[in-house]
């Protein structure tokens, strides 16, 4: 009887210690995991935040081409070099700071790029060129101000500066389809006088160099070099692009971009 007793209460102890060892170890390595799983979300949310600082998908170069006091860009990606699709993308920077940064655990502080908007677009009907000349039929890659808008259209409560007249009409020998382009314009400020209407002819760098590169209506396929969106996203960008908010354009293809 004691032998018996001896050896069930070696068994039970055994079975303890197997439970034991069991639920310790559970918890020894679930706690491992824990801390490493923390450790990889506490570093994808400073990725996470550190990317928010920036325009997604653009490179150093041009980033660092953006003015520090804009707080509105609009990106527009070009799907390939030679490739007349794009997309528009309307970027606001927010105010950040420690106590939100401290809500997400991140630990980051300071503003960030909040995607607003987007929009399907076209571009130049030959693609892209860091090197845009007259009638290349490519859109110039770069970072250019927003200052001045028009129209054939009336105000449609435009913050830019609006210059409505019948002088933007398009051409009636070109297609219909292409009559409404510049009922709604935005100059993009390339070879160009600021503070003047989008049509103003003045070139500063020459004719060579081309000009009159506009956000305006789109046909529904690449234009000369402009870049061109649907008639409510054209409204959307005149009634929210504020000059006080220093506005900008950051445009190419999206090789282009992330150099």
């Amino acid at each position: 009887m004691r032998i018996a007793a001896v050896v069930r209460t070696a068994a039970a102890a055994a079975a303890c210690s197997v439970l034991l060892t069991s639920c310790g170890g559970s918890g020894d390595d679930g706690g491992a995991r824990d801390e490493g799983g923390a450790h990889k979300e506490g570093r994808t949310d400073a990725r996470a935040a550190e990317s928010s600082r920036r325009i997604p998908d653009v490179g150093d170069r041009l980033q660092s081409q953006l003015p520090k006091n804009s707080r509105q860009v609009v990106a527009v990606y070009g799907e390939g070099r030679n490739s007349a699709d794009a997309t528009v993308v309307l970027y606001t920077k927010s105010d950040g700071g420690k106590s939100g940064a401290a809500k997400s655990g991140s630990g980051a502080s300071g503003p960030t790029w909040k995607k607003t908007r987007s929009w399907p677009a076209h571009n130049g009907k030959k693609g892209w060129t860091p090197d845009h000349r007259e009638n290349d039929k490519r859109s110039p890659v770069g970072v250019f101000t927003l200052s001045d808008a028009g129209g054939v259209l009336a105000d449609p409560g435009a913050r830019l500066p609006y210059t409505e007249s019948a002088a933007f009409q398009a051409p009636h020998y070109w297609p219909k389809t292409h009559w409404h382009d510049f009922d709604h314009v935005i100059a993009i400020d390339y070879n160009r006088a600021k503070g003047t209407p989008p049509n103003d002819p003045t070139r500063p760098q020459g004719q060579r160099k081309g000009g009159s590169i506009w956000l305006h209506m789109d046909h529904g396929s690449g234009t000369s070099g402009c870049v061109s969106l649907s008639k409510s996203g054209m409204r959307y960008l005149l009634r929210t692009l504020d000059p006080k908010q220093h506005p900008v354009v950051v445009m190419g293809d999206k090789a282009a971009l992330k150099r």
